[in-house]
């Protein structure tokens, strides 16, 4: 298993590779600012396959996943249950691009754990999640600011794509976040 902040003697001449395929063929090599350099330094790691807790880079390098996908793998990659069900529910069709029963009974059950959750709205991502959210919180307050956590992603749209990136103990933190 390897240790990201030690990539000394670790090979990855296929993710170097790769990066550099990508960099010609999409903006900074990545379509997250989240997955691109400077975050990974000299270029980020290129994923093959994960079971569990653990991923493998295109160079076969076993890695400990702490970040699973920025939350939504908090079960892992590949766990037996969910792909099951996700199977069963693809065979009644991938995409629905209307209202769906399943969707309902889901966001009814948010509902009943969640008891001050009104209404529930679901997303693809957590940009959209963060940009209806900040919508919805304009609408209600009438204001037109928001907080974000200095250093935070929370999505890929204008309204948080600023200070991604703290480098905690540098000159650089914390940048001012501009108005």
């Amino acid at each position: 298993m390897v240790d990201l902040n030690s990539w000394d003697g670790l090979n990855t001449e296929k993710s170097r590779e790769l990066y550099k395929r990508a960099c010609a063929v999409i903006p900074v090599g990545a379509s997250s600012s989240a997955r691109a350099y400077p975050m990974f330094n000299p270029y980020p790691i290129s994923f093959d396959h994960g079971k569990g807790s653990r991923f493998w880079d295109i160079d076969g390098n076993e890695y400990l996943d702490f970040v699973l996908a920025y939350g939504p793998l908090i079960h892992g990659h590949c766990p037996p249950k969910i792909l099951d069900a996700v199977r069963k529910q693809m065979e009644k069709g991938t995409m629905c691009g209307q209202p769906t029963e399943v969707g309902v009974r889901t966001a009814e059950k948010i509902k009943q754990v969640v008891p001050n959750a009104d209404f529930v709205r679901f997303s693809n991502t957590g940009t959209e999640a963060t940009m209806h959210a900040i919508r919805i919180a304009r609408g209600f307050t009438g204001k037109d600011k928001i907080i974000k956590f200095e250093g935070g992603y929370h999505g890929v749209h204008d309204y948080a794509l600023v200070s991604i990136h703290q480098v905690v103990g540098s000159e650089l933190a914390p940048t001012t976040v501009p108005e």
